[in-house]
């Protein structure tokens, strides 16, 4: 599969146990300097074996995109809430190599998680995005997700209140 920017080659498939290294890697560059994760704390490969497990054993998908070898993003679905009532609602997770940033991954992984939630009966996909994170919240409105609420001062990290914008799309 081909980026929308032409040099990118990405090959995009289900995550293996092989691979979380490098999930852990990109996931804990988040934690450490960013707002995309509300974590605080860097995970442990333990911690991510545990996750991609119980994702791998409820059906959920977690993918990644390669490019000449080497994992430069992956993306998840989980469910949105314990409550069975909600067990037709995902969330998505996105997260990039920061080389990568730009250069269509991202739009690779939520086309594929899209289609991946349609083909597994889901009714709507939820994101719930730090608001300061204008660029993940591009991404899901160019998908057709709508903002549907934001609610004020929810997660605080590097001394800071933190809102979060609530996307949703129904399929």
């Amino acid at each position: 599969m081909t980026s929308p920017n032409a040099s990118v080659v990405v090959k995009l498939r289900a995550a293996c146990d092989g691979d979380i290294d490098s999930i852990l890697s990109i996931y804990n560059h988040y934690v450490l300097n960013s707002t995309v994760t509300f974590d605080e704390a860097e995970q442990s490969f333990d911690d991510r074996f545990k996750w991609l497990k119980h994702h791998q054993q409820e059906g959920l998908p977690v993918i990644v995109a390669e490019e000449n070898g080497l994992i430069v993003g992956w993306a998840s679905l989980s469910y949105y809430h314990a409550r069975c009532a909600y067990r037709t609602t995902v969330e998505f997770s996105i997260y990039l190599d920061p080389q990568s940033c730009g250069k269509g991954v991202g739009r690779m992984l939520l086309t594929e998680l899209i289609a991946l939630a349609r083909s597994k009966g889901y009714h709507c996909i939820v994101g719930l995005i730090c608001s300061e994170n204008d660029v993940s919240i591009r991404l899901s409105h160019a998908f057709g997700f709508s903002s549907v609420g934001e609610i004020k001062e929810v997660g605080r990290k590097f001394d800071r209140w933190l809102d979060v914008t609530f996307v949703q799309k129904i399929l």
